[in-house]
């Protein structure tokens, strides 16, 4: 297994400014940006206040689409099939608005879904009539396959999951979800908002038609940007539900022709420096080598979230065959906001989730607020000692009443 060596992580720390500043365990909200992709984007931003906005981005054409390349070749797909946006949810809506929908059709999702995309299934829902089913939970708390095969029929019109969901360190089994989609002929549309940068995804064996994903989070890249790999299978029959004189071109007074690649779902007008800081992103991560990420992130995920579970009044929360990098914890007697401020005065950044963002999941396992802390290749064994330290100590304060 090829995995990063200390050496290694004192390189990524020593290239990561805000290693010296904060803790930060909160790679699956923003995570930090090595100084290439700062160093990147302030550079386009300084070209662009001498020479102007049109003329910069003319200048770094060739720069920009290489970003589609290199997206490309991080999840193994062709640039031509590739969007590239400003952040997931649009990547993703870009997708499903395009979709239609009957009354009487089925859109089949997972317990762990996200809130954006839950709401917008169930909008779709009220204006044409189709239905949202959630497929079942295996006894590891994954999607269960088995329970996706059962539901298959002539009405379920899309299956979409979330790869990794927001609130906890679940991976759903992708690849198999994809293969049930494949044999059936459904469109499969996989959200890798939390799983692009931390695990090493291949379209061609998830067998998704389509995938979106975010610059912030565990591909380090800057707010405000993401991507979309849409396969020509699907591609080839969608129409987006907005079109512009970039996703589309104007041929006579009442004619117009649709871009044939993914581009269709893109927006003419966009932030050039932001998209070259991806691009710095993605290059700077497959330097490192996905796998290797992986693996690391992995590791560091299994320490962090075995120190918290041997915490007498900590419950860690994740479920799954597989994990990742994302641990939910809660503390009897003390809520998951004040023990994020907590840790915040330590220098320490995590999150919470609130059953807001998952609430197919949080009411089925009746959860309470969660802490996240989702670790990062560049985190060390130190730092989740001291994480684990201090919610000790709070576990403590919170017993002593």
């Amino acid at each position: 297994m090829v995995s990063i060596q200390p050496a290694d992580v004192a390189r990524a720390r020593a290239e990561t400014p805000g290693c010296t500043g904060v803790v930060h365990f909160n790679n699956a909200g923003s995570a930090l940006p090595p100084a290439r992709v700062t160093d990147t984007m302030v550079d386009y931003l300084r070209a662009e206040a001498l020479v102007g906005g049109y003329e910069a981005a003319g200048a770094a054409a060739e720069r920009t689409g290489a970003v589609y390349t290199s997206v490309a070749r991080l999840i193994n797909a062709a640039p031509e099939d590739i969007a590239i946006t400003d952040n997931a949810t649009r990547s993703w809506q870009a997708v499903f608005y395009a979709l239609r929908f009957d009354p009487g059709d089925r859109i089949l999702t997972s317990r762990a879904e996200y809130a954006s995309n839950a709401i917008a299934y169930l909008q779709v829902a009220r204006r044409t009539g189709a239905r949202v089913e959630v497929v079942a939970d295996d006894e590891t708390g994954q999607l269960d396959v088995a329970d996706l095969r059962r539901l298959i029929d002539d009405d379920v019109k899309l299956i979409a999951v979330s790869h990794v969901p927001t609130q906890c360190g679940l991976v759903n089994p992708a690849e198999e979800i994809g293969k049930v989609a494949r044999e059936a002929g459904i469109p499969f549309l996989l959200d890798a908002c939390q799983s692009a940068g931390q695990l090493d995804l291949d379209v061609e064996l998830l067998q998704c038609d389509a995938l979106s994903a975010t610059g912030r989070k565990y591909l380090r890249g800057p707010r405000g940007t993401g991507f979309l790999y849409v396969h020509p299978r699907l591609r080839d029959r969608l129409e987006p539900a907005t079109l512009d004189l970039h996703s589309a071109s104007w041929e006579s007074p009442d004619e117009f022709v649709v871009d044939p690649t993914a581009k269709r779902f893109e927006v003419w007008e966009r932030d050039y420096a932001a998209v070259l800081g991806l691009g710095a992103a993605v290059d700077y991560a497959l330097e490192w080598g996905l796998p290797a990420i992986e693996h690391r992130v992995a590791e560091l995920g299994a320490t962090l979230r075995g120190r918290l579970g041997e915490l007498d009044g900590v419950r860690v929360h994740d479920v799954g065959a597989r994990k990742c990098g994302l641990v939910a914890f809660s503390l009897d007697g003390l809520g998951a906001e004040q023990v994020k401020v907590r840790l915040s005065a330590a220098k320490i950044n995590t999150s919470v989730t609130h059953a807001t963002s998952a609430q197919f999941d949080f009411t089925a396992r009746n959860l309470p607020d969660l802490v996240r802390a989702s670790v990062h290749y560049y985190n060390t064994e130190g730092e989740i000692d001291l994480l684990t330290s201090e919610v000790a100590k709070l576990a403590q304060e919170s017993r002593n009443g």
